[in-house]
């Protein structure tokens, strides 16, 4: 049963089509730590800081076969702010592996990415980007069994699979843009709404003979809307909301965290909140925050029909984020409420 459950999830994926809102590109329910694979955009727009690094993982679908493992690193900067009167560039850059299945359907992606941000009056501020990637997808049909390989007693792997394979890997760039817009009417609030669109160019991706089907990556469209409040002297109050869609895959997670100042500075703070992500999973959150250093977990608990298969148990997540100043006498310039 778990083999033929990989085998249908595997040709789904080939052939480009969506078994549910979890299944589009790689992605991360804590989308608000992996910034620039939301939007590039948003390379350089660094709430603490003049620099950033950060690293993610999530582990999905365990009780399925052989769990689903995503990973990624990235980092960005700022830079030239002495050259433009209210703005500067960000530039920087992430790497993404991510291995599903029993046939190791392993993906790599790494990118570039590159924006401006420039602010407009007193309180806002305007920023767009783009980034190039470059994508290996490649699999192990050794690892795999097909219907044809079937004798009558067992699956005879050195038989014929039957399907119209032509590679086991292939390769391409993709072209992601994107745009935000930030309000700050004061100290205490903070609202950031932002728009990109990844696969622009509609590159071809598919292990079979061509002509089977169209090959093209769909375009991906994604939009955000964060919004941020300082409630207290201890507290402040993070709302917000992501939805993407690709060809008819519809994803919307919302929800929010809460940061409780635990020094009285907000050098320590704890970090505590809850998504849902529609028509599938319950997703809370906790987290800490200490001198520059962020780490948070989060644990999707599987709502939808999933649920029958993984008995609700659908994936964890964990991440760190590192941002600061490399030169402490320097103004931060990305406007955020803080402590």
């Amino acid at each position: 049963m778990k083999k033929k459950l990989n085998y249908c999830l595997l040709l789904m994926i080939c052939f480009g089509w969506q078994i549910s809102t979890t299944a589009q590109d790689l992605h991360f329910s804590q989308y608000f730590n992996s910034p620039l694979l939301v939007n590039p955009a948003n390379t350089g727009f660094i709430p603490e800081g003049d620099h950033r690094f950060g690293l993610n993982y999530r582990n999905q679908w365990a009780n399925i076969g052989n769990p689903y493992k995503t990973f990624s690193v990235f980092g960005d900067g700022q830079f030239f702010g002495e050259r433009f009167e209210n703005g500067w560039v960000g530039i920087g850059g992430a790497l993404l592996r991510d291995v599903a299945g029993s046939g190791d359907l392993t993906t790599t992606r790494a990118f570039g990415s590159i924006a401006y941000h420039q602010a407009i009056g007193l309180g806002s501020l305007v920023s767009a980007g783009f980034n190039i990637g470059y994508v290996n997808k490649r699999i192990d049909f050794t690892k795999l069994t097909f219907d044809n390989q079937w004798n009558g007693k067992f699956f005879d792997i050195s038989a014929p699979s039957g399907e119209p394979f032509a590679t086991n890997q292939v390769n391409y760039f993709t072209l992601q843009a994107g745009v935000n817009y930030a309000y700050y009417p004061n100290a205490n609030t903070y609202f950031n709404i932002g728009f990109s669109a990844s696969n622009i160019n509609r590159p071809k991706e598919s292990f079979f003979t061509d002509g089977l089907v169209d090959t093209r990556v769909a375009t991906r469209l994604t939009t955000f809307l964060n919004g941020s409040f300082r409630t207290s002297d201890a507290w402040i109050v993070n709302p917000n909301i992501y939805v993407s869609r690709m060809t008819t895959a519809l994803e919307v997670v919302a929800g929010g965290t809460a940061q409780r100042d635990l020094s009285g500075n907000g050098n320590t703070q704890l970090i505590l909140g809850g998504y849902y992500r529609v028509s599938d999973a319950f997703i809370p959150v906790v987290g800490v925050q200490k001198s520059g250093y962020k780490f948070t977990f989060s644990y999707d608990a599987t709502s939808s029909a999933l649920r029958n298969y993984n008995q609700s148990r659908g994936a964890y997540e964990m991440s760190i984020v590192k941002q600061g100043l490399i030169d402490k006498s320097k103004d931060i310039k990305c406007p955020s409420v803080r402590f």
